[in-house]
Protein backbone atom coordinates (compact mmCIF):
# COMPACT_ATOMS: atom_id res chain seq x y z
CA UNK A 1 0.00 0.00 0.00
CA UNK A 2 1.72 3.41 -1.07
CA UNK A 3 1.55 6.02 1.75
CA UNK A 4 1.65 9.52 0.28
CA UNK A 5 4.69 11.68 1.13
CA UNK A 6 3.50 14.44 3.16
CA UNK A 7 5.45 16.79 1.57
CA UNK A 8 3.68 16.49 -1.87
CA UNK A 9 1.58 18.98 -2.68
CA UNK A 10 -1.44 18.07 -4.23
CA UNK A 11 -2.72 18.63 -7.43
CA UNK A 12 -4.62 21.81 -7.96
CA UNK A 13 -7.21 21.52 -10.71
CA UNK A 14 -8.72 24.77 -11.06
CA UNK A 15 -5.13 25.69 -12.22
CA UNK A 16 -5.88 22.77 -15.19
CA UNK A 17 -9.78 23.98 -15.47
CA UNK A 18 -9.83 27.87 -15.74
CA UNK A 19 -7.27 27.73 -18.63
CA UNK A 20 -9.63 25.46 -20.66
CA UNK A 21 -13.06 26.87 -19.19
CA UNK A 22 -11.64 30.52 -20.54
CA UNK A 23 -11.30 28.67 -23.76
CA UNK A 24 -14.79 27.35 -24.00
CA UNK A 25 -16.70 30.46 -23.07
CA UNK A 26 -14.23 32.51 -26.07
CA UNK A 27 -15.58 30.22 -28.29
CA UNK A 28 -19.00 30.52 -27.40
CA UNK A 29 -19.09 34.03 -27.58
CA UNK A 30 -17.05 33.68 -30.90
CA UNK A 31 -19.66 30.99 -31.74
CA UNK A 32 -22.64 33.11 -30.65
CA UNK A 33 -21.92 35.23 -33.94
CA UNK A 34 -23.32 33.17 -36.61
CA UNK A 35 -24.70 36.29 -38.82
CA UNK A 36 -20.81 37.78 -38.91
CA UNK A 37 -19.33 37.55 -42.69
CA UNK A 38 -17.20 39.90 -42.20
CA UNK A 39 -15.43 42.63 -39.13
CA UNK A 40 -12.40 44.09 -39.24
CA UNK A 41 -11.33 47.05 -37.44
CA UNK A 42 -8.24 49.65 -38.70
CA UNK A 43 -6.61 51.36 -35.56
CA UNK A 44 -5.54 55.00 -36.85
CA UNK A 45 -1.73 55.97 -35.92
CA UNK A 46 -1.76 58.07 -32.61
CA UNK A 47 -5.89 57.94 -32.51
CA UNK A 48 -5.79 60.44 -35.68
CA UNK A 49 -7.47 60.22 -38.88
CA UNK A 50 -5.85 62.30 -41.58
CA UNK A 51 -8.11 63.37 -44.28
CA UNK A 52 -5.49 61.52 -46.41
CA UNK A 53 -5.52 58.31 -44.67
CA UNK A 54 -7.96 56.04 -46.86
CA UNK A 55 -8.89 52.73 -44.62
CA UNK A 56 -9.48 50.04 -47.32
CA UNK A 57 -11.64 46.93 -45.98
CA UNK A 58 -11.63 43.60 -48.64
CA UNK A 59 -14.59 41.52 -48.10
CA UNK A 60 -14.63 38.02 -49.80
CA UNK A 61 -18.17 37.49 -50.34
CA UNK A 62 -20.20 34.36 -51.65
CA UNK A 63 -23.47 34.79 -50.60
CA UNK A 64 -25.71 36.51 -53.25
CA UNK A 65 -29.35 35.19 -52.22
CA UNK A 66 -29.74 36.34 -48.61
CA UNK A 67 -29.81 40.19 -47.59
CA UNK A 68 -26.97 41.57 -45.46
CA UNK A 69 -26.68 44.56 -43.42
CA UNK A 70 -23.34 46.75 -43.64
CA UNK A 71 -22.24 48.52 -40.64
CA UNK A 72 -19.22 51.21 -39.91
CA UNK A 73 -17.95 50.95 -36.38
CA UNK A 74 -16.60 53.62 -35.04
CA UNK A 75 -14.26 54.37 -31.59
CA UNK A 76 -13.57 57.37 -30.25
CA UNK A 77 -12.19 58.96 -27.20
CA UNK A 78 -13.97 61.06 -24.94
CA UNK A 79 -11.94 64.17 -26.34
CA UNK A 80 -13.38 63.74 -29.67
CA UNK A 81 -14.21 67.36 -30.75
CA UNK A 82 -17.88 66.80 -32.56
CA UNK A 83 -20.99 64.66 -31.97
CA UNK A 84 -20.92 63.30 -35.18
CA UNK A 85 -18.27 61.98 -37.91
CA UNK A 86 -19.51 62.39 -41.46
CA UNK A 87 -17.76 59.39 -44.10
CA UNK A 88 -17.25 58.87 -47.90
CA UNK A 89 -17.57 55.43 -48.54
CA UNK A 90 -16.43 54.22 -52.10
CA UNK A 91 -17.86 50.72 -52.96
CA UNK A 92 -16.20 48.43 -55.73
CA UNK A 93 -17.71 45.70 -56.84
CA UNK A 94 -15.80 42.52 -58.22
CA UNK A 95 -16.89 43.38 -61.82
CA UNK A 96 -15.13 46.93 -61.01
CA UNK A 97 -18.37 49.37 -60.78
CA UNK A 98 -18.08 51.68 -58.08
CA UNK A 99 -20.90 53.63 -55.76
CA UNK A 100 -19.71 56.36 -53.63
CA UNK A 101 -21.94 57.66 -50.45
CA UNK A 102 -21.68 59.94 -47.77
CA UNK A 103 -22.91 59.05 -44.92
CA UNK A 104 -23.55 60.76 -41.12
CA UNK A 105 -22.11 59.08 -38.11
CA UNK A 106 -24.07 60.37 -34.92
CA UNK A 107 -21.55 59.95 -32.17
CA UNK A 108 -23.34 62.33 -29.46
CA UNK A 109 -26.74 62.86 -28.03
CA UNK A 110 -28.23 66.37 -27.92
CA UNK A 111 -26.66 66.65 -24.03
CA UNK A 112 -23.38 65.14 -25.71
CA UNK A 113 -23.61 61.65 -23.57
CA UNK A 114 -21.72 59.52 -26.31
CA UNK A 115 -23.63 57.00 -28.10
CA UNK A 116 -22.69 52.82 -28.30
CA UNK A 117 -21.04 51.27 -25.79
CA UNK A 118 -17.29 51.24 -24.05
CA UNK A 119 -15.61 51.48 -21.11
CA UNK A 120 -13.66 54.94 -19.71
CA UNK A 121 -14.34 57.42 -22.19
CA UNK A 122 -13.57 55.20 -25.48
CA UNK A 123 -17.09 54.68 -27.24
CA UNK A 124 -17.35 52.36 -29.64
CA UNK A 125 -20.81 52.73 -32.17
CA UNK A 126 -22.09 50.59 -34.95
CA UNK A 127 -24.04 53.02 -37.55
CA UNK A 128 -25.72 50.98 -40.11
CA UNK A 129 -24.73 51.98 -43.63
CA UNK A 130 -26.82 49.50 -46.16
CA UNK A 131 -29.63 47.51 -44.72
CA UNK A 132 -31.46 44.92 -46.88
CA UNK A 133 -28.63 44.42 -49.30
CA UNK A 134 -27.99 41.60 -51.57
CA UNK A 135 -24.65 41.81 -53.21
CA UNK A 136 -25.09 41.21 -57.25
CA UNK A 137 -21.22 39.40 -58.05
CA UNK A 138 -19.58 37.42 -55.72
CA UNK A 139 -15.91 38.19 -55.61
CA UNK A 140 -14.09 40.42 -53.58
CA UNK A 141 -15.77 43.70 -52.69
CA UNK A 142 -13.65 47.07 -51.48
CA UNK A 143 -14.97 49.72 -49.09
CA UNK A 144 -13.17 52.58 -49.18
CA UNK A 145 -13.97 54.92 -46.37
CA UNK A 146 -12.48 58.53 -45.56
CA UNK A 147 -13.24 60.83 -43.44
CA UNK A 148 -15.08 64.01 -44.72
CA UNK A 149 -15.22 66.33 -41.77
CA UNK A 150 -13.64 70.01 -42.47
CA UNK A 151 -10.60 69.48 -41.01
CA UNK A 152 -7.39 67.85 -42.02
CA UNK A 153 -6.67 65.71 -39.04
CA UNK A 154 -9.77 64.32 -36.78
CA UNK A 155 -8.02 63.61 -32.91
CA UNK A 156 -9.09 61.26 -30.85
CA UNK A 157 -10.44 58.66 -33.13
CA UNK A 158 -9.26 55.01 -32.12
CA UNK A 159 -10.43 52.61 -34.77
CA UNK A 160 -12.75 52.39 -37.11
CA UNK A 161 -14.15 49.04 -38.40
CA UNK A 162 -16.35 47.30 -41.17
CA UNK A 163 -19.11 45.00 -40.33
CA UNK A 164 -20.99 42.78 -42.83
CA UNK A 165 -23.73 40.41 -41.51
CA UNK A 166 -26.32 38.56 -42.78
CA UNK A 167 -29.82 39.35 -42.00
CA UNK A 168 -31.86 37.75 -39.02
Amino acid sequence: MNVPNSKEKPVKYDSIINPTLWLVLIALICSCDRNRVFEEYITLPNHRWDKTNVLVFNVDITDTINPHNICVNVRNGGQYQYSNLFLFIRTVSPSGQWIRDTIECTLADQKGRWLGSGLGDIATLQVPYKVNVRFPYPGLYSFEIEQAMRTDQLKHVFDIGLRVERMK
